[in-house]
């Protein structure tokens, strides 16, 4: 299928949910740019509304459903940033959102979704979450995807907008890919605004989801083992994957311990703390740092923050950091 979610559909997005979200900072990191010796920004999403990106995508959406919809409420399926935001955002708009977590989930992720006012309810896995979540849509609540559904990705996309206008002449851009929603609507925005910008995805090792299914021509399940838990989509769609053939240059696969030896990196060198789905891109950019040429304007975003401190200090002692 072709890619759908167009430059302005991400205008309107933005235009709707003005006012809710946050215009998160960009900064120019001069520590970051003397160890990949160009010029680097950093967009700083981790400090975004429900501590990450996904804010964006859950009020197009919300706001796009009528009265009556958001009265009979959402489902949706996600460990982790997603559930946080559409709990968030649902109760914001008076909604009510059911959330199907794999058993799996990190605890912390689980007291984060309940606080922001999802009710969570644990399946075995997230392959059968979903199939959970077309049984509660049939009985009224409107079922959030993640990560395909046009309105979401639009509403990611508004980070693009913001991101170029902070940030003039990019020629990379890191961004990290789970089901690949996120890259998409970045994607479609930066590249309609700069056609030559160079989009690296970034995932790590056990959380390959798109690498797979473009490999295989076709979405793949994949049972994700990576630590970088909100990347562990299981599975990619036609439409994400139209999106990646589209706008990714290329995707870089990073593993664990270098996605946390950036974590660390961050936080003592930037005061940033981010999860691993989003020190991730700094990895993959260490890992490309040769192909930056001269005058070369480095883009990393840094999606969120949803992570426990007990989770960091066990990285660190289990990959000797």
């Amino acid at each position: 299928m072709p890619f759908d979610v167009t430059l302005d559909d991400i205008r309107s997005a933005e235009a709707r949910i003005a006012g809710r979200v946050r215009q998160t900072p960009a900064i120019q990191s001069a520590a970051a740019g003397a160890r990949l010796g160009t010029t680097v920004f950093l967009k700083l999403e981790c400090l975004q509304n429900a501590g990450s990106f996904k804010v964006r995508g859950s009020f197009n959406k919300l706001l796009s459903m009528t009265e009556e919809e958001r009265a009979r409420g959402v489902v949706t399926v996600s460990g982790g940033n997603h559930a946080i935001a559409v709990s968030q955002v649902a109760r914001a708009l008076g909604s009510h959102a059911l959330v199907l977590m794999p058993k799996t989930v990190a605890p912390f992720n689980i007291a984060l979704t309940e606080a922001a006012g999802g009710k969570v309810e644990l399946c075995e896995d997230a392959i059968v979450a979903f199939a959970r979540a077309d049984v509660h849509a049939a009985g009224g609540r409107t079922n959030i995807h993640s990560f395909d559904d046009p309105l979401i990705i639009a509403g990611h996309g508004t980070l693009g907008l913001e991101f170029a206008r902070q940030a003039e002449g990019l020629t990379h851009l890191f961004i990290s890919i789970g089901g690949g929603g996120f890259s998409a609507g970045v994607g479609a925005a930066m590249k309609a605004l700069n056609p030559a910008l160079h989009i690296i995805g970034v995932e790590t090792e056990g959380a390959t989801t798109m690498t797979e299914a473009l490999a295989a021509g076709k979405p793949v399940a994949v049972r994700p083992t990576s630590i970088a838990r909100t990347l562990g989509a299981p599975f990619a769609t036609a439409r994400t994957m139209a999106a990646a053939r589209a706008f990714l240059d290329d995707i870089v696969v990073v593993s664990d311990r270098d996605a946390i030896a950036e974590l660390v990196w961050l936080l003592q060198n930037e005061r940033i703390l981010v999860e691993p789905a989003a020190s991730c891109v700094l990895a993959a950019a260490m890992l490309r740092r040769a192909a930056f040429g001269p005058g070369a304007r480095v883009g990393l975003i840094l999606c969120g923050s949803n992570v426990a401190l007990e989770d960091v200090a066990a990285w660190r002692d289990q990959f000797g950091l």
